[in-house]
């Protein structure tokens, strides 16, 4: 008789769990989410960093300093498109 109790609190526990998640994929996608979330961390990290190389890079020469300009120009447009 307790197998019997035992094992309907079982099924109620599983069938509680199925209804707590938003179905099998839930898992899958929430692992996405994290990973998605985690590339866009790393990408605005990296862009971060290449702003702050090309801030403190120093130089006389005229088209160099254009270019680091340019680059510093994208480099911030894409940093706010994040």
């Amino acid at each position: 008789m307790a197998r019997g109790w035992e094992s309907k609190s079982v099924e109620e526990q599983v069938e509680q769990k199925a209804q707590s998640s938003d179905g099998p994929n839930a898992d899958a996608r929430r692992a996405e989410e994290t990973a998605a979330k985690a590339a866009k961390a790393r990408q605005r990290q990296e862009l971060e960093l290449q702003r702050e190389r090309i801030l403190d890079e120093r130089t006389s020469n005229p088209v160099r300093r254009a270019a680091l300009a340019a680059a510093l120009t994208e480099i911030e447009g894409k940093l706010n498109a994040l």
